[in-house]
C-alpha cells in the first residue's frame, strides 16, 4: 500500500511539473503568438496577450491529437519510460526554457522537450531504445519549419505587394491592421495546437507507464487534455516580453501587411505539421516567416546577426537539454 501510494504521489508531482512546462511554454512561446500584432501597433500587449490566450485554448475543439500520440507513442519504445525518464526530460526542457526567456532567445519549448526525452532515455538505457523514425521527423522539421514558414511569408509578402501596387499605401494599411487580426488568430490556434499537444504526450507517457491510464491504444484521459489546453492559455496571458522584443522588432521592422503575410505563413506551416502529427517548433516557424517577409523588402532589412544568434540557439536546444534531462534523470534516481 504504501509502495502504491508514493507511486501516486509521484506521479502527481510529475503531472503538476509537466502543466508547469507547459505554461512556461506559453509564457516562452507568447511572443510567437503576440509579436508582430503588438509591434505593427494593430493591439496594445494586454489586448493581444487576451487575444492569443483566447485561441490558444479553442484549438481543443480544431486539431486531432496527432502530435500528442507522436510525443506520447513516437519517440521511446513503451517500457522504457519510467517516472526517472519523465522527471528528466521535463527537469531539462524547463532549464532550458528559463535560460533562454532570462536572455531573450527564442528558442524552441517543444525540441527542448524532445531533448530532455531523448537526453533522460538515452541515460537510462542508451540509443538503441529510442523511435528512430520519430525522432528523425522531429529533427528534420527543424529546417523544415522555418523554411515552410520563409517560403509561405515572402511569398504572400510579393504576391500582396503584386495585387495592391495600384493601392494608396494608407488604404492598404488600414485593410490589413483589420485582417492582422485574422492571422493573429490563426497563428494563435497554430500554436495552441501543436504545443498543448506535446505537454498532453508527455503526461499520457507517464500515465500509461504507471498504470494510471489505459494502453497507448486510447485516447489521453479528457481531464489531462483539459488542463493542457488551459495551462498554455494561462502562460501566454503571462507573456514573455523580452522575446516579444526579439520578434517584434530586432529581426525586422513591420507593417500590418508584413505582420498579416508573416503570421499567415507561419498558420499555414503549423495547420500543416500538427495535421501530419509533426511536434514543430512555433519559434522556428515565425521566425523564418519574419525573415521571409523582411527579406522581400531588401536584404539589409532583416537583421542577419540577430537571427544568426537564434539559429545557433535552434542548433543546441536539443543536446543542451538532454544533457540537463541525463543529469536530472540520474539525480532523481537518488530522491524517488
Amino acid at each position: 500500500m504504501g509502495t502504491v501510494q508514493t507511486t501516486l504521489w509521484v506521479v502527481v508531482l510529475l503531472v503538476m511539473l509537466a502543466l508547469v512546462f507547459d505554461f512556461m511554454n506559453g509564457f516562452h512561446d507568447a511572443a510567437n503568438s503576440i509579436a508582430t500584432v503588438v509591434s505593427t501597433g494593430v493591439l496594445k500587449p494586454g489586448q493581444a496577450i487576451l487575444f492569443a490566450a483566447f485561441f490558444n485554448v479553442i484549438a481543443i475543439f480544431v486539431f486531432q491529437l496527432s502530435v500528442a500520440a507522436t510525443v506520447g507513442k513516437g519517440i521511446v519504445q513503451p517500457g522504457v519510460v519510467d517516472t526517472h525518464v519523465v522527471f528528466g526530460a521535463l527537469v531539462g526542457a524547463i532549464t532550458w526554457n528559463v535560460i533562454t526567456w532570462y536572455y531573450g532567445i527564442p528558442s524552441s519549448s517543444s525540441h527542448a522537450l524532445i531533448g530532455g526525452i531523448v537526453g533522460a532515455v538515452l541515460a537510462k538505457s542508451g540509443a538503441s531504445t529510442l523511435i528512430s523514425a520519430g525522432i528523425l521527423k522531429t529533427v528534420v522539421f527543424i529546417f523544415v519549419s522555418p523554411f515552410l514558414g520563409f517560403v509561405l511569408g515572402s511569398l504572400m509578402m510579393v504576391a500582396v505587394a503584386w495585387i495592391f501596387r495600384r493601392t494608396r499605401p494608407s488604404r492598404v494599411d488600414k485593410w490589413f491592421r483589420r485582417l492582422q487580426l485574422v492571422s493573429a488568430g490563426a497563428y494563435s490556434l497554430g500554436h495552441g495546437g501543436n504545443d498543448a499537444q506535446k505537454t498532453i504526450g508527455i503526461i499520457w507517457m507517464l500515465l500509461i507507464a504507471t498504470g494510471y491510464a489505459a494502453g497507448a491504444d486510447k485516447a489521453p484521459p479528457n481531464w489531462v487534455i483539459i488542463s493542457c489546453y488551459a495551462s498554455i492559455g494561462a502562460g501566454t496571458m503571462f507573456g514573455g516580453w523580452r522575446i516579444v522584443k526579439t520578434m517584434g522588432q530586432r529581426i525586422t521592422k513591420l507593417k500590418p501587411v508584413g505582420g498579416f503575410c508573416a503570421e499567415t505563413g507561419g498558420a499555414l506551416t503549423l495547420f500543416m505539421a500538427t495535421a501530419m502529427g509533426v511536434p514543430v517548433s512555433t519559434t522556428h516557424t515565425i521566425t523564418g516567416a519574419i525573415v521571409g517577409v523582411g527579406s522581400t523588402q531588401r536584404t539589409s532589412a532583416v537583421r542577419w546577426g540577430v537571427a544568426g544568434n537564434i539559429v545557433w540557439a535552434w542548433i543546441f536546444t536539443i543536446p543542451a537539454s538532454a544533457f540537463v534531462a541525463a543529469s536530472a534523470y540520474w539525480l532523481s534516481l537518488q530522491i524517488f
